[in-house]
């Protein structure tokens, strides 16, 4: 048997049936990171993540170690990323590895990846090194403890920015544009590092740059979001594949769209809503039954 498994993923576009690839949520907490020319930082990152969720008290419960999964999607690098992860599966047993056999952005990696997650909660992080793992726990601690019978989103909201000036003047403008569009009250919308369940996040319309308006879409649909402050690391490999320019342009026609579903859809806020169904056909009165949305 080889020593690390790697499937690779002919692409599904959204809209095919889930896949677990295996058991549903047989893990509680799976780590989801798509990355593109990422060499020199997975080896780090794969270290510090198992690290961190190795001592968590919450995975010592019941014998319940190890409960979790770290999912590097490879979204078709032209350098040595796969090789790292495969390098980093061997030292460490609890990561899998996803191929895209083309380029197809962040979003549609993080798509696959939690697609084929076997995790009940899903943990989101970039794989450039920024995001910190230890405030992994935080934002975990926090969606455990929310209402159980409701979604929730937890996101993080980068202090101390690592990121150049020019960089941080066009982030906060943009993120002013859009709360005052949106009016999503998000102060963040470009921190990667996120918690939520994998199920709340199937259920949401996808489309190319999802990542910028997940906090929106969670409301749109009734969700809970907590925003936590994290840290904001430097990049010590490789560069940004994002320039202001880009993302601009990128966020455009994705800001009327979301704004579109805005207008469109009524936010489902959990109650119940009153469905009539005919139980018996002898029946006088059709029987009246209550279902979540």
């Amino acid at each position: 048997m080889a020593p690390f498994q790697s499937l690779t993923h002919q692409l599904n576009r959204p809209g095919f049936p889930p896949s677990h690839n295996g058991a549903a949520h047989d893990r509680l907490v799976s780590v989801v990171i798509s990355v593109a020319d990422e060499a020199g930082n997975i080896l780090p990152l794969a270290q510090e993540i198992t690290t961190v969720l190795e001592t968590l008290p919450l995975f010592k419960k019941d014998g319940t170690k190890n409960n979790y999964e770290i999912i590097f999607v490879d979204d078709h690098s032209a350098d040595p990323t796969a090789d790292e992860i495969q390098t980093a599966m061997r030292r460490f047993p609890n990561i899998r590895l996803i191929c895209h056999q083309a380029r197809y952005g962040k979003s549609q990696g993080v798509w696959t990846g939690i697609r084929h997650a076997r995790g009940e909660w899903i943990i989101t992080m970039d794989g450039d090194g920024q995001n910190d793992p230890a405030d992994i726990p935080r934002l975990l601690s926090t969606a455990l403890e929310s209402n159980p019978y409701k979604n929730i989103l937890v996101s993080g909201v980068r202090v101390n920015r690592a990121a150049t000036g020019s960089k941080r003047i066009a982030s906060k403008f943009a993120n002013a544009v859009r709360r005052a569009l949106l009016q999503d009250d998000c102060p963040d919308t470009g921190c990667a590092l996120k918690v939520f369940r994998r199920d709340a996040y199937l259920a949401l319309p996808y489309f190319d740059n999802i990542h910028r308006y997940e906090p929106t879409l969670f409301k749109l649909y009734g969700h809970d979001v907590v925003y936590i402050p994290v840290n904001d690391r430097q990049r010590t490999h490789g560069q940004s594949k994002y320039t202001n320019f880009k993302r601009a342009l990128d966020s455009i026609m994705d800001l009327f769209g979301v704004m579109w579903l805005q207008t469109r859809y009524k936010a489902r806020n959990e109650q119940s809503i009153e469905i009539v169904t005919i139980a018996d056909t002898t029946a006088d009165v059709p029987r009246r039954e209550h279902a979540a949305r």
